[in-house]
């Protein structure tokens, strides 16, 4: 589960009925290099040309008059993806009442992966990427590579020499960020957890054909034993709205996605600060957390992780409105403090 400003993650814009622009950030830190996209988690055959009563002009109509902005980008893709004329109706008509294009589809590009969105399920941002972007990097750099210099082809022989990499994806939602770390970084140990069945259902579909296991519980609560101390790099997209702000979000957020995975609390940081408090027992020395919020709960986010002895920086992307802290827990007991990087 995670936060959210406006309900887009397919590449092509997904968010016509209304939007909501997140806060630009502006503290910063050096991004990894984009990683090549890696094949899809989820795996369906492209639909034959459908003969259908209704065109992709008349599917334009229809979305148009419902309010959709990029209805022609939509309409291709319904078409596309429906099998039946009866489905690409059916598919019109569940997108014209405002449910997200991605529950109607099925499916959301992220991070050049298709991955299985299940209605109810929090859709993956493309923002949300910069957070993959940022965890590739670290990752890389654990097992002795150069992120700006590796080659997608060397990377998996070179990974081959170093121990595999443990990966751990709170509030998953659809396993899309843990299912994209993994194919990034290929040679990981890949663990998920989620609150939500409806999203453990969905994650179990991208992050079982990722290598990973999921698990259904609170935080850390589900999580193996075994793996206290251990974690390189955990993931927690976590809610970060603000509970005053839940009802400011587009209609397709608020009535279509869970509760959960969008209200993060009075000033949007309780489910961050129980992450960072937990964090360093399960962190492995040298071990990363890194979590998505906004640029104006930085410093608030910031004091959480130094509050737990995390070495913290801050990265941001302008492109993609995306706002990033990295806590690192020190290999020496000890260690503690900040370190707020900024630079875009």
């Amino acid at each position: 589960m995670s936060s959210s400003h406006t309900p887009s993650s397919l590449h092509t814009p997904s968010s016509p009925h209304s939007s909501q622009a997140p806060h630009p950030s502006q503290s910063s830190h050096p991004s990894s290099p984009q990683v090549p996209p890696h094949p899809s988690p989820v795996s369906s055959p492209p639909a034959a040309p459908l003969p259908s009563p209704l065109s992709l002009a008349a599917v334009i109509t229809k979305l148009r008059a419902a309010g959709c902005v990029f209805a022609e980008d939509e309409a291709e893709l319904l078409l596309a993806t429906a099998r039946t004329p009866d489905d690409l109706a059916a598919m019109v008509e569940r997108r014209v009442v405002g449910l997200p294009l991605e529950h109607v589809l099925g499916w959301a590009e992220f991070y050049g992966l298709r991955v299985a969105v299940d209605p109810g399920v929090f859709v993956p941002r493309r923002r949300t990427e910069f957070l993959v972007d940022q965890a590739v990097g670290l990752g890389l750099r654990n097992v002795g590579l150069d992120p700006q210099n590796v080659r997608l082809g060397s990377r998996a022989a070179a990974a081959r020499t170093h121990r595999r990499t443990v990966v751990v994806d709170l509030c998953c939602g659809s396993g899309a960020v843990g299912a994209a770390l993994a194919a990034g970084l290929e040679q990981v140990d890949l663990y998920a957890a989620d609150i939500e069945p409806a999203a453990v259902r969905c994650a179990r579909r991208n992050v079982t054909a990722a290598g990973g296991e999921v698990y259904e519980g609170d935080l850390f609560d589900p999580l193996p034993a075994g793996l206290r101390g251990r974690i390189d790099i955990l993931l927690a997209n976590v809610p970060y709205v603000p509970t005053e702000e839940v009802g400011l979000l587009p209609p397709e957020a608020r009535e279509y996605e869970p509760m959960v995975a969008l209200d993060g609390g009075a000033d949007g940081l309780d489910v961050l600060r129980r992450v960072t408090a937990a964090a360093p027992q399960w962190l492995a020395p040298g071990g990363h957390l890194l979590v998505e919020t906004s640029e104006r709960q930085v410093p608030h986010a910031v004091e959480a992780f130094t509050r737990n002895g995390l070495l913290t920086q801050v990265a941001s992307s302008d492109e993609l409105y995306a706002t990033v802290i990295i806590g690192t827990r020190p290999a020496e007991e000890g260690a503690g403090g900040d370190e707020v990087a900024g630079a875009s």
